[in-house]
């Protein structure tokens, strides 16, 4: 990511700790570090469009951690919020995901409305496949309606049910080419989050 989306990915934080409050529950900016890994998963998905969330025509967003997970909001919500206490504070702006223990990054299908707007490749399941997908399968050959050209092994894809509502994301299990020569029950994209989860999860998501 350049060092402007960076930037405008970490702008000023104008919300203030609380005395007393645990270091892990205050709303802050992303480490470099952090921001790094961030960045990475979601260039999977979005590629270079990755700027279009942050260099917005009508408000300034930003990214904040609170209590693991990141937050995309405006700066108007961070300001609106400043006056509540972080340990009450239970989310603010859209969830993208959360961080593991071990660092890495977890999208959540809470990201999945911003994401779709900026998606780099896409793949379309027929209506026969739909429900399985929101059930947390894998989505395989026979169950593709189609998909974006020249789409790599291992890249990030929005999916989307045959009337172009999106359903989630996930990561292609072979390429475009590669499909092609695929039997009917080959895996073609492994399901990495799905608005099942809405039900699924409902208590641990947010």
């Amino acid at each position: 990511a350049s060092d402007k989306t960076q930037s405008r990915g970490s702008c000023d934080d104008p919300s203030p700790s609380w005395p007393g409050e645990r270091q892990d529950a205050i709303m802050r900016q992303l480490t470099e570090q952090e921001t790094k890994t961030f960045f990475e998963k979601l260039v999977k998905y979005v590629g270079s469009n990755l700027r279009l969330l942050v260099d917005r025509p009508d408000e300034t967003y930003c990214f904040r951690l609170h209590k693991d997970r990141v937050y995309y909001v405006s700066e108007r919500i961070i300001a609106a919020a400043s006056c509540i206490s972080n340990q009450n504070l239970v989310s603010l702006g859209t969830c993208f995901g959360k961080f593991t223990k071990s660092g890495q990054f977890r999208l959540h299908i809470t990201a999945l409305e911003s994401l779709a707007q900026f998606a780099q490749y896409k793949v379309w399941v027929k209506d026969s496949a739909e429900q399985s997908y929101v059930y947390g399968h894998h989505a395989v050959k026979s169950g593709i309606l189609r998909m974006s050209e020249d789409i790599p092994q291992y890249q990030g894809v929005l999916v989307y049910n045959a009337h172009d509502l999106p359903l989630g994301f996930g990561v292609m299990a072979r390429s475009t080419a590669d499909c092609r020569r695929a039997l009917a029950r080959d895996i073609v994209c492994f399901n990495q989050a799905d608005i099942g989860e809405y039900i699924r999860d409902e208590e641990t998501l947010i």
